[in-house]
């Protein structure tokens, strides 16, 4: 089934083009890279799909939606489609782990605490974090932050993982197994769309790769 379908699509970032004609198309359960410099246009790309940049033109649909049309009440849903994990954590300090998840879940709907707890610790123990819950974000390690990061992007189902740098301010080792946990999820069945720069996850995590220069958004073909 078709996730993503890209066509044309022209994006600008105050009246500058960062990315130009735009043809992508992108299945769910893939692995997909979107490689490239710095200031390339990945991240842009990446905020278009959730809709906090929108298109300037041609035709946009992802997780079923219309970008192109997507009205402004809408966007809270095509958002609980979709997990986000930021490369700076942005997790609240001033409040544990669990708090911060609990968060999550008030602010999507949930209403049942002992469900909503429940559902927490399973998610925390499914990436690794069972025993941090309740742990403030300052006593766990980047690695172990990026985990619950993870978690959090997992905790409403979502169709998609879009995964902007995640393992950019980890050491190797540390950066990689966030790569095995990411991994893992696709390979149980969910969409991960991460941007890098590191070409070393590409060689030992394998997936589809896009290449992000001087504006253009071309497929590189498999080796």
């Amino acid at each position: 089934m078709e996730i993503l379908s890209y066509k044309d699509v022209e994006i600008r970032r105050h009246e500058q083009i960062v990315l130009d004609r735009v043809n992508m198309s992108i299945q769910s359960g893939e692995m997909v890279y979107l490689s490239g410099r710095v200031g390339s246009g990945k991240s842009t790309l990446l905020k278009s799909l959730y809709a906090e940049v929108p298109l300037y033109s041609g035709r946009g649909m992802f997780v079923g939606y219309d970008l192109n049309a997507i009205r402004t009440r809408d966007i809270p849903m095509l958002r609980r489609k979709i997990g986000i994990v930021f490369q700076d954590f942005q997790l609240l300090s001033d409040r544990t782990v669990e708090d911060n998840l609990l968060f999550v879940l008030k602010a999507t709907g949930w209403k049942d605490r002992q469900v909503m707890r429940a559902h927490v610790q399973d998610t925390l123990t499914q990436v690794g974090m069972g025993d941090k819950a309740y742990k403030m974000p300052y006593q766990l390690s980047g690695g172990e932050q990026q985990r619950i990061v993870i978690a959090r992007a997992l905790l409403n189902s979502p169709e998609v993982i879009l995964a902007d740098e995640p393992t950019g301010n980890l050491d190797f080792d540390t950066g990689k197994e966030i790569m095995e946990l990411l991994y893992g999820i696709r390979q149980a069945g969910m969409t991960v769309i991460m941007s890098t720069h590191n070409r070393s996850w590409l060689e030992l995590f394998p997936g589809r790769q896009f290449m992000f220069e001087g504006g253009r958004v071309s497929e590189k073909a498999e080796e």
